[in-house]
């Protein structure tokens, strides 16, 4: 009997292996979580990774953070943090200012406007962290993140 994963992906012949199997679940699952969160930004104009970073500017406030800081924070890994920090000054969600001594040090903060993008969207990624996971109960949704975490680890 083929597995729920194999079921769903359409595929006849069994996984290599339970790790090749858990893999692909673990993608599947977070192709599935990414698309549902993309698609409750997406009338904000603003994609998951520069929510991403508007999470952690809101966090890091009143001080703010260097542009490595927020590349180290950020779920995502991405190859140039200094464009995504373009296109969010742009829109006015953030602002970056020179240090004193050091001129090459520079300050990322969230703006009031992106402190707004933020309560604006936290309705909608509340529902849909509810819609996804909320059938789970604490116990599972405890064991999901250790798993996780544990997968990570290995890392």
């Amino acid at each position: 009997m083929p597995s729920q994963l194999q079921a769903e992906l359409k595929q006849a012949r069994p996984f290599k292996s339970l790790e090749e199997e858990a893999h692909l679940s673990i993608q599947r699952t977070a192709a599935l979580l990414e698309h549902a969160f993309e698609a409750a930004l997406k009338p904000n104009r603003i994609t998951a990774t520069q929510y991403n970073v508007l999470r952690i500017l809101r966090g890091s406030e009143p001080s703010g953070l260097c542009r490595s800081e927020i590349s180290e924070r950020l779920v995502r890994q991405v190859p140039d943090v200094t464009r995504l920090l373009d296109r969010l000054e742009d829109a006015k969600l953030i602002v970056r200012e020179r240090g004193g001594e050091d001129r090459r040090y520079v300050v990322t903060r969230i703006t009031r406007a992106g402190l707004h993008l933020l309560e604006q969207v936290q309705h909608r990624i509340d529902e849909i962290h509810r819609k996804q996971l909320g059938h789970l109960d604490e116990a599972q949704l405890r064991k999901l993140i250790s798993l996780l975490a544990a997968v990570r680890d290995r890392e």
